[in-house]
């Protein structure tokens, strides 16, 4: 009876490296865009870096409770002699989600400066509210 075998090499640099690629990013796959995100009262604030990227280019869209949102940086013309070409070309996206206790239909986004920024109310039923205790002075002695 013939018994396969498979050996198994292993690299410890191997699982460092595919980290590394992900957090920072590769010329061919660049990070993800970096964000900001806290609360202000009753908003919630998330700040996206895109820098140089044409408002046009930017897409956001919203699916349940899962914002994406997608912009691109055109790649370089060819007539270019480039000394230097660190910026990442291409296509840009990112999801963000959302909590049930945000308002999602009443999202807001502003480009400026080459931060996409979105503000996201709290949703009314998350909100905290105080409830009224009722009481009745109509009391009645029970005989036992």
């Amino acid at each position: 009876m013939e018994v396969a075998t498979m050996l198994m090499r292993t690299d410890p640099f191997r699982d460092l490296d595919r980290l590394t690629q992900q957090v920072f990013g590769t010329a061919a796959r660049p990070a993800v865009m970096p964000m900001d995100a806290w609360r202000d009262g009753d908003e919630f604030l998330v700040e996206l870096d895109l820098p140089g990227i044409d408002p046009e280019s930017l897409d956001l869209d919203i699916e349940r409770n899962v914002v994406t949102v997608r912009a691109t940086r055109p790649p370089l013309d060819g007539s270019r002699s480039m000394i230097a070409a660190e910026r990442s070309r291409g296509v840009f996206s990112r999801q963000l989600f959302l909590g049930e206790g945000l308002d999602t239909d009443n999202i807001r986004a502003d480009y400026t400066d080459g931060v996409l920024r979105l503000v996201i109310p709290v949703a009314e039923k998350a909100k905290p509210r105080k409830i009224e205790i009722g009481h009745n002075d109509n009391r009645q002695a029970i005989t036992v």
